[in-house]
């Protein structure tokens, strides 16, 4: 089951009490799984694909609850921040949150865990929290546009420590509580960092930019049968002839960080290892970009050297050529099958009935509609072809059918979306690509529970 925010009375999924009852929940339907979205600080455009810091965790995931049993904040204070919200509000999050928890920072002692923490995690995280203090001294601006040296960055430095000290002490114990039911985490990592981050701010020399610090060029897709001006991403770009000087060393502290905080790693945009899009800086669209060549077998050979049991998967999803596919079969990593690519005319792999064994198969993923919308939206020829792959029993839905498909196929994992077990329309869809509004604020309603017995069903047939 992907991520999605779980209902929390403090506007945003966090690591408290439900987080332990959606584990008990997933452990009692048979679910082996949780696949979560990138976990990292959220910025604009709320996409957790843009983030300040390829490493650090989203101060909004601590739990209020658990600062309050340690004595951080008050009854009232956590009262204060409660909401009836139905999705996600980013604005109030951001103009609230922080203040709650600098509440929680000023009375707050070191254990003897911080100072293991810090060391521990000193790389990147100093680099992220006088990032952070100085970007809140500049007024929130991108780091090419401070003017302010802010003369007290020391001090709201430890501010930003203690947040990423709070919220790995509340992920790791929720991920060794899943563990012990048999639940392992399955983390997602972006391929490419956002320009205004820590990451390029603090080392620079490992991406494409100018003398005067802007990007060269940015990341996105070429046009295609979703999108006729392509997808701009606008994220800077890696100096690959760089990274390569120091034996990808960025590279493996990433993955090393990922491995240590996720059972499996899904490497969103795999393909961008192979070759990647890359489009002049300054573009409004994504249509004069072009293809050029990434080191991804270097990469990786130094990678699984430095990680042998590194559990991983590709998201080889998009245009895949023969060296896509040559760089996946080199990694052995498992690929991803996505049901509703499956029944249009040329894309025969995507049908459940074709799955290889080591792939991972979903309905669909954040960035797709939710599956009793697509199914709706079928043309007569795709809806044919479904119907004939897919043949549905007595009083099932497209939906459950779709699922029932993948269980029964070859496929070594499945992974299906909480809005198609709750057969949810087009209120369920967490993304549209290439659109900014209502994205990544779908919460899941409490009554999630009272389909646990179809889903034990469901699960079953693995």
């Amino acid at each position: 089951m992907p991520v999605f925010s779980l209902p929390n009375k403090y506007g945003i999924g966090s690591f408290g009490d439900e987080a332990y009852r959606f584990v008990d929940f997933l452990a009692a339907t048979g679910q082996s799984y949780w696949q979560v979205l990138p976990l990292s600080p959220t910025s604009y455009g709320d996409s957790p694909y843009q983030s300040p810091s390829a490493f650090a965790g989203n101060p909004y995931f601590i739990d209020l609850d658990l600062l309050r049993m340690d004595g951080l904040i008050t009854d009232e204070e956590c009262r204060a921040e409660r909401t009836e919200d139905k999705s996600i509000d980013y604005a109030k999050l951001y103009g609230r949150r922080f203040g709650v928890l600098e509440k929680a920072f000023g009375r707050f002692w070191k254990p003897r865990s911080y100072a293991h923490f810090e060391e521990d995690n000193r790389d990147w995280l100093l680099p992220y929290a006088e990032f952070m203090a100085r970007k809140r001294a500049n007024g929130g601006k991108a780091w090419n546009e401070w003017k302010e040296k802010a003369s007290n960055v020391q001090a709201d430095g430890e501010f930003w420590v203690f947040l990423q000290y709070e919220f790995y002490l509340q992920w790791n114990a929720l991920k060794s509580y899943a563990n012990a039911r048999g639940v392992k985490i399955i983390g997602d990592m972006p391929i490419y960092v956002a320009y205004d981050s820590a990451d390029v701010w603090n080392s620079p020399q490992y991406f494409l930019l100018d003398e005067k610090g802007m990007p060269k060029e940015v990341a996105g897709v070429p046009p295609d049968a979703f999108s006729c001006d392509g997808q701009l991403w606008g994220n800077p770009l890696y100096d690959w002839d760089e990274m390569k000087k120091d034996g990808f060393a960025w590279w493996k502290k990433r993955f090393g960080a990922a491995l240590d905080m996720y059972d499996l790693v899904r490497i969103d945009h795999f393909r961008g290892f192979s070759d990647y899009y890359a489009i002049p800086f300054g573009e409004t669209t994504a249509r004069n970009g072009r293809w050029k060549s990434a080191p991804g077998k270097e990469l990786f050979a130094e990678l699984k050297k430095e990680f042998p049991d590194a559990n991983i998967i590709a998201e080889d999803l998009g245009v895949i050529d023969e060296r896509v596919r040559d760089l996946l079969m080199q990694t052995g990593f498992p690929g991803m099958k996505i049901a509703q690519f499956g029944f249009s005319e040329d894309n025969s792999g995507y049908n459940p009935e074709n799955y290889p064994q080591n792939c991972v198969a979903y309905t669909g993923t954040h960035d797709n509609p939710t599956t009793k919308t697509w199914a709706k939206n079928l043309n007569a020829a795709e809806k044919a072809r479904f119907h004939k792959s897919v043949r549905r029993h007595i009083g099932e839905t497209d939906s459950i059918a779709l699922i029932r498909s993948l269980l029964c196929s070859a496929a070594e994992t499945v992974i299906i979306p909480m809005q198609d077990y709750l057969s949810l329309g087009e209120e369920g869809r967490v993304n549209t690509p290439s659109t900014l509004g209502r994205n990544w604020v779908w919460r899941v309603k409490q009554n999630y529970k009272r389909h646990g017995k179809q889903i034990k069903r469901l699960c079953a047939l693995r």
